[in-house]
Parts: structure tokens; C-alpha cells; sequence
């Protein structure tokens, strides 16, 4: 004899997506040179507001700011200059720059400055993204550290020029 009570619980149970399965909290991303060798790590974690992003690059040019963004394809291919991570994270369809009238994109993140042992180390914290399950979410994008410094005004990309080292967010 089958007993009822259980067969609702577990029809209820059959019945209801599980809500309780939430997003990871954290994504590492591995840093590519354009060699095509592995010059550092990022660990990005999910905030109540953002994400905080923890970032150690190695063989960058000493003593110099560089752009620091996120890009909108997560594909890292040295022999082409990373150009396969494509333009700027930009799901509001904004200008680039924190000094542009309509800016910024969401992927626009403050220049970074490269001790002059040639590494870079960070800690940012980018309010208009998170890791998952929404418009704005950067999980499979890509982390780029240009050349030079972005000048938070020239379109589209803030004149920030040659990508040294592009990371996957996974």
C-alpha cells in the first residue's frame, strides 16, 4: 500500500524547480601574454553591489598606468592580439569612458598602475556587472590590460591601445 502523504511530498518536490541551487560566487580568470603564455590570475567575487576583482599580471611594462577592462567575448587568441575578445562589455549601449556625457560601458574600469618589477596588482571593484544570471552578468567574458592608459573620453575604447594580456572569466 503506497502512503499518500508521501506521494504529495514527492510529487511537490517533482513539481517545483529548485530555487535553492545558487550561482557560484567566485570565477578565476588566467591571464594570456601575447606570447601566448600564462603571466597571471584574477580572482573575481561576487559583492552585494558588483564584483570585486583581485588581479596579479606579471610582464607588463614597467612603471606605467594601463587600461584595465572587461571585454565582450570570452575568447583570449594571442596570435591575432586578442583581438578575438572583441569591443567593450556594453549591455547599456553607452559611451566608453567615465568622462563621457553618456558613459560609461560597463566593462570601463579605472587604469591600473605596473610596479616597476613589471607586475601589476589590484584590487577593483566594477558596480555595473555581476558574475551571473543577468543582463550585465561578465561570467565567459574577458579581462584585457591594454598598453596604455585609457583616457576615459575617446571613443570607443578610450585610445587605450595594444592588448597585452587577456584573461577568460570562468
Amino acid at each position: 500500500m503506497k502512503n499518500p502523504i508521501l506521494m504529495v511530498v514527492l510529487a511537490a518536490c517533482v513539481a517545483t524547480p529548485v530555487l535553492a541551487q545558487p550561482s557560484s560566487q567566485t570565477a578565476v580568470a588566467n591571464f594570456i601574454g601575447k606570447d601566448g603564455k600564462e603571466t597571471g590570475r584574477a580572482v573575481l567575487t561576487s559583492a552585494k553591489n558588483g564584483v570585486f576583482i583581485e588581479v596579479e599580471v606579471t610582464d607588463l611594462p614597467p612603471g606605467k598606468w594601463v587600461a584595465f577592462h572587461i571585454h565582450e567575448t570570452g575568447e583570449c587568441d594571442a596570435a591575432h592580439g586578442h583581438e578575438s575578445a572583441g569591443k567593450h562589455f556594453d549591455p547599456g549601449k553607452t559611451e566608453h569612458g567615465f568622462l563621457a556625457a553618456n558613459g560609461p560601458h560597463a566593462g570601463d574600469m579605472p587604469n591600473q598602475y605596473v610596479g616597476d618589477d613589471g607586475v601589476l596588482r589590484a584590487q577593483v571593484f566594477n558596480s555595473m556587472v555581476v558574475l551571473d544570471n543577468a543582463e550585465n552578468d561578465i561570467r565567459g567574458r574577458a579581462l584585457m590590460i591594454h598598453a596604455k592608459s585609457d583616457d576615459n573620453r575617446s571613443q570607443p575604447s578610450g585610445d587605450a591601445g595594444e592588448r597585452l594580456a587577456c584573461a577568460v572569466i570562468e
